[in-house]
């Protein structure tokens, strides 16, 4: 029997693999065998993704009526966020909430939602605690709004602690398996709303086109159609049907939208995007989670085209609202409306920005640390520079939300929530996350998978640092705080002496990264690098069989993040060269969060292994994958750069890579796209197209054998491209249209069959609208092409 028949006909999973079977894909989304599952087509995925049913839900009557009752003073407190510090004393888990503080904020000025931390992540008792006193004090007010309180929950519930971390998005990305990406965001809700908050900042969905910015790892990647179906999966975990239920939250969809392309790559700092591209490009992650029913949105913190976001009623408004039918509230980031004066000077003064960002469409502001937004945005009104219609328009969206989530029914924390956090399973969600993260880049001569009885010295700065592993939002802001990790969870260094016993172990840390305090003129701390004993590293290689060197950078996001070079600090290079010079094999392990530059050493070593912030399972994970006990399938989501000034993604214009062109300034990425080896071998056949000639309304069926060829079970993602031969754009070399994840025994063959449509088939032309042409189309998938002709 398929498991189609149960899955409401969809052919996404195959019986053999996903256990037990349940009577809807909701109930099965929690309960499969997440090890064995299959996604047979992206595409069908994705579409289940978008319509899967929600509760009709109408609470317009209660919204409405309360609107009425409210002043305006009531109604902007609605509209204004301030972060926990504004209303708490003390620091770490000893912070309090301050009651005169507490009255001012929710007593007199009726704030309708607060956020953040304090200073790291709070237990779940003092989650309830202080959640409980701020919805207490808000039920005493005059209409007993409740509160929405939101948190970054960005890999996991990182802001509560004991709670369950996975792969940052890049690393789930490098998965292709948006089923595990469903999960872990279920988990993440789950364990969300047990710390009585219903309101995540997450989903990123910026597009990862831009690898020096210091936030790449928080994206999908570089591909817009991975990025969406992965995306929607992200969502639809974090939503569910319903968001009134204990076991999901609230998402919010960032940056929206252009943040992630920076000129210069720095963080906060202007892109330069043509709105054809933007459309193409930036767009689809956002539109297609829009479709999920995503509730919230966060604006992007820079400026499009020397139009800061919060300020860009195109994008606010007409583009959100009018094109993509979104019908939650927009919440501004942290102290963006301010930075319209301070940072992109379109505004002479706080009040002409908060102007500015009402009418492009910011529905709520996160100010974060003072009341002036409420105290000027009641002045505009009356002096009707802002209309009272924007401000109930705003506040209409606000308590919706409030009310799908049930906080009128339920404010207070749930005990019964309780229930759903930190369950054993979950860390096996989180393990299986980390091992089909991890991509092989290289394994000259089989140097892969090693042998427990040989002698393996481990070397290098992330060889033993859970922070390498997991990178910024954990546990605090910058992931930097050693002592809140939990200390069952092992690094790498121990996780390969697991396998191999102390007789064949030996370690030696090289190198180390470290922070470094900020300075008079800049108080971002930013991570730097050092030797430590290169020399003793050096001396236990020559006594070991092989070297398993660990490099990679720290934890970061954001402005602290922001580098000037790609390429792997000096330290690092020096030990990797040092070590290699002993003859030794080396295998680098590289941890990282975005592809730094390794050209004068990936050519000289037999093994690479990518390991893309793979939370604190990732160091078993790592060690199970080295020593052949996983047979690793990961695969890359994004281009991985040979040289600092030669970026180049994979849909570039065919001509770029064409020596007789450029001649030695052709760009030759270091590893494609798409770019994952396995201890098994695949091999593709029998491409066919069910017509060679297609209707421009039409579709077209195409099919293909895969064959597992090795000697061992393993996991293949097959990816489908497509190209546009002739277009009144010049068209990419291809672009990625459907994938499948597909397990496979020794011997095994499997027919995979995909579906395009004229969506497939079009881009967005000259004039920004959306374009099919006629014209010749060739399809490629592991290394065969075929064409058809669009009539």
């Amino acid at each position: 029997m398929k498991i189609t028949a149960l899955l409401l006909n969809i052919a996404v999973f195959v019986t053999t693999f996903c256990t037990p079977l349940q009577q809807s894909f909701a109930q099965s989304v929690n309960n499969r065998d997440l090890i064995n599952c299959e996604i047979t087509d992206s595409d069908v995925f994705f579409q289940e993704m978008l319509r899967k049913p929600r509760p009709a839900r109408d609470n317009t009557a209660r919204v409405e009526a309360l609107l009425k009752k409210m002043t305006l003073e009531e109604k902007v407190g609605q509209m204004t966020q301030l972060t926990l510090g504004m209303i708490v004393s003390g620091a770490d888990q000893n912070i309090q909430i301050d009651q005169a503080k507490l009255d001012k904020a929710i007593g007199k000025y009726g704030v309708g939602s607060f956020l953040n931390v304090s200073d790291q992540a709070l237990t779940i008792d003092k989650w309830h605690e202080i959640i409980g006193k701020i919805q207490d004090a808000s039920m005493k007010t005059r209409l007993k709004i409740p509160n929405i309180y939101g948190i970054d929950s960005i890999h996991g519930a990182t802001y509560v602690q004991g709670a369950t971390l996975f792969p940052q998005e890049i690393g789930m990305a490098a998965t292709w398996n948006p089923a595990l990406m469903n999960r872990a965001s279920e988990i993440t809700a789950m364990e969300t709303r047990a710390a009585a908050i219903p309101w995540s900042f997450s989903p990123v969905l910026d597009i990862g086109r831009q690898p020096l910015w210091a936030r790449f790892w928080e994206t999908f990647g570089e591909d817009p159609y991975l990025a969406k179906v992965m995306g929607a999966s992200f969502v639809r975990g974090l939503e569910g049907n319903d968001i009134s239920d204990e076991k999901h939250v609230a998402a919010s969809l960032k940056h929206y939208m252009g943040y992630s392309l920076p000129v210069n790559g720095r963080d906060r700092t202007p892109a330069l995007i043509p709105e054809n591209y933007l459309r193409e490009y930036v767009m689809p992650t956002f539109a297609a989670a829009i479709k999920t029913g995503a509730h919230t949105v966060m604006i992007n913190s820079a400026e499009i085209n020397g139009v800061p976001g919060h300020a860009n009623k195109k994008i606010l408004t007409d583009m959100l609202r009018g094109e993509m039918q979104f019908q939650g509230f927009a919440v501004s980031d942290w102290e963006d409306i301010k930075k319209l004066v301070t940072f992109w000077k379109v505004a002479a003064d706080e009040k002409e920005a908060t102007r500015m960002a009402v009418m492009a469409g910011i529905d709520m502001s996160m100010v974060p640390l003072d009341y002036s937004f409420a105290d000027i945005l009641v002045e505009l009104v009356k002096e009707k520079k802002v209309p009272v219609a924007r401000i109930d328009e705003a506040v209409r969206r606000i308590l919706k939300v409030k009310h799908d989530l049930g906080l009128f029914e339920n404010p207070m924390p749930s005990q019964s929530a309780r229930n759903n956090f930190g369950k054993p399973e979950y860390a096996q969600v989180s393990l299986q996350a980390a091992r089909e993260s991890l991509t092989l880049l290289k394994n000259d001569n089989n140097v892969l998978p090693l042998s427990k009885n040989k002698k393996v010295l481990v070397t290098g700065p992330t060889s033993d640092s859970l922070i390498s592993l997991n990178n910024g939002w954990s546990w605090v802001w910058q992931g930097s705080e050693p002592s809140l990790y939990p200390k069952d969870k092992m690094t790498i260094r121990q996780a390969i002496e697991s396998k191999v016993g102390k007789k064949n172990f030996e370690f030696v840390q090289g190198t180390r990264i470290t922070r470094k305090a900020g300075s008079p003129s800049n108080s971002t701390p930013t991570d730097m690098d050092e030797e430590v004993d290169i020399k003793k590293a050096v001396d236990e290689a020559k006594d070991s069989d092989v070297v398993v060197l660990c490099l990679g950078e720290g934890s970061y996001t954001e402005t602290p993040g922001n580098i000037t070079d790609l390429t792997l600090p000096e330290p690092q290079l020096k030990l990797a060269e040092a070590v290699m010079a002993t003859g030794k094999p080396v295998v680098v392990v590289m941890v990282e969060g975005r592809p730094r530059i390794i050209n004068r050493i990936a050519d000289r070593v037999p093994g690479i292994l990518l390991a893309l912030n793979p939370s604190s399972e990732g160091g078993m994970a790592i060690a199970d994958v080295l020593f052949g006990d996983y047979n690793p399938n990961g695969k890359l989501p994004f281009t991985y750069p040979r040289n600092p000034n030669n970026l180049i993604l994979y849909d570039h214009k065919l001509f770029e890579t064409e020596e007789t062109t450029f001649g030695n300034a052709a760009n030759k990425p270091q590893f494609e796209f798409g770019t994952g080896l396995s201890y098994t071998t695949f091999q593709y056949s029998n491409l066919r197209l069910s017509s060679k000639s297609v209707p421009m309304n039409g579709e077209v069926t195409i099919s293909f054998d895969v064959r597992n060829t090795g000697q061992r079970a393993g996991k293949e993602t097959a990816i489908l491209y497509l190209r546009d031969e002739v277009a009144s754009i010049s068209p990419p070399g291809k672009r990625v249209k459907r994938f499948a994840k597909i397990s496979l025994e020794p011997a095994q063959t499997r027919t995979l069959t995909f579906k395009l449509n004229r969506e497939d088939f079009s881009f967005i032309g000259a004039d920004n609208k959306s374009v099919v042409e006629p014209g010749d189309f060739t399809v490629m998938v592991g290394g065969l092409s075929d064409k058809f002709t669009l009539k």
